[in-house]
């Protein structure tokens, strides 16, 4: 697994994807394009929760989080925050 943390969360991302793609975008959809359900999503949470060593996420902190660029962006605010 690859130390670039962008580079960890989109395989993390395309490891948990019920649908997982042949090549994975920053634009894909976690829902539309990749499959995920509202349990996947809760797991992927968790995942990378621990993976980054995260606090636990809010709900309210996840709305809007529709793309794999976003669960980049939304990890990345978390660590340097």
């Amino acid at each position: 697994m690859s130390t670039d943390p962008a580079a960890r969360i989109r395989d993390i991302v395309a490891a948990m994807a019920p649908q997982p793609p042949a090549e994975l975008a920053d634009t894909q959809r976690l829902i539309e394009d990749l499959g995920y359900d509202s349990l996947r999503l809760m797991e992927l949470t968790v995942v990378l929760e621990r993976t980054f060593e995260l606090p636990r996420y809010r709900p309210e902190e996840l709305v809007g989080v529709l793309r794999v660029d976003q669960v980049i962006e939304l990890v990345a605010r978390t660590v340097s925050a």
